[in-house]
């Protein structure tokens, strides 16, 4: 047996999630049917880096599987393209020692979060970016961004599906970039709890907007408490854009 390792993206737009579920589109379904056609009949399970909500997209998702075939690596993305539908794509391929895990041997990652900063709506972005008309206070936004680096308890930036108990996570970097007529916010981290991005978008927002302080940020990391941070941004914005590993 070999272990592939794959880059992947997709438009989360028309699918429930990553995640496999047994009476929806889900991006982890139409991998795994994509293999079984390839193994001609063979089920082929894939692990993949983390999950994805509904509506979230990806530019460097991580899968990895099993696989009895030896076919030239650089043959893997084009046996994918002619059969995965056109919202996703296998960017890359290569095989990789028989311990890689795509879920547990991840060292860090990186979202992108991606705002419409303008009065008028653009409908060829509705399902990429987040259209938010309200004037923004950059300067506070990055300062408040500047709060969370480092390694602090997220369990007021948790949503309610969290399950882990460790709620710890360190923020390598939280940049909030102006791009055109869009906001991008971008943060590397070890790790990231369920709507973790979501929320620390939101309350940046809030920030922006002068509906809080950027010190609060502060505040909310200090209460430990789920529902702390307010409201999430919506997930047709979020990006898994990098996967690090060793």
């Amino acid at each position: 047996m070999h272990r592939v390792k794959c880059i992947v993206s997709y438009d989360g737009s028309n699918f429930a999630g990553f995640q496999i579920q047994p009476t929806e589109r889900t991006v982890h379904g139409e991998l795994e049917k994509a293999l079984k056609k390839i193994h001609k009949g063979l089920e082929v399970p894939i692990a993949a880096s983390g999950r994805t909500d509904a509506g979230v997209h990806a530019v460097g998702q991580v899968i990895h599987f099993d696989t009895p075939l030896s076919i030239e690596a650089e043959r893997w993305p084009r046996a994918f393209q002619g059969i995965l539908p056109s919202d996703v794509n296998v960017r890359s391929a290569a095989y990789v020692d028989s311990d890689f895990h795509a879920r547990f041997g991840t060292t860090k990652k990186e979202y992108r979060y991606r705002v419409l900063a303008s009065k008028e709506a653009d409908v060829f972005r509705r399902n990429y970016t987040y259209h938010f008309y309200h004037p923004l206070d950059i300067e506070a936004m990055r300062e408040a961004a500047s709060y969370v680096i480092g390694t602090h308890d997220f369990t007021s930036f948790s949503g309610s599906k969290t399950v882990v108990e460790n709620k710890v996570r360190t923020i390598f970097e939280f940049d909030v970039l102006e791009a055109g007529d869009e906001i991008v916010f971008r943060v590397v981290g070890n790790g990231f709890l369920y709507n973790m991005v979501r929320l620390l978008v939101g309350a940046l927002l809030e920030v922006g907007r002068n509906k809080k302080v950027p010190e609060a940020m502060k505040d909310i990391l200090a209460r430990k408490q789920r529902g702390a941070a307010g409201k999430k941004a919506p997930g047709h914005g979020l990006y898994l854009w990098e996967v690090g590993y060793e």
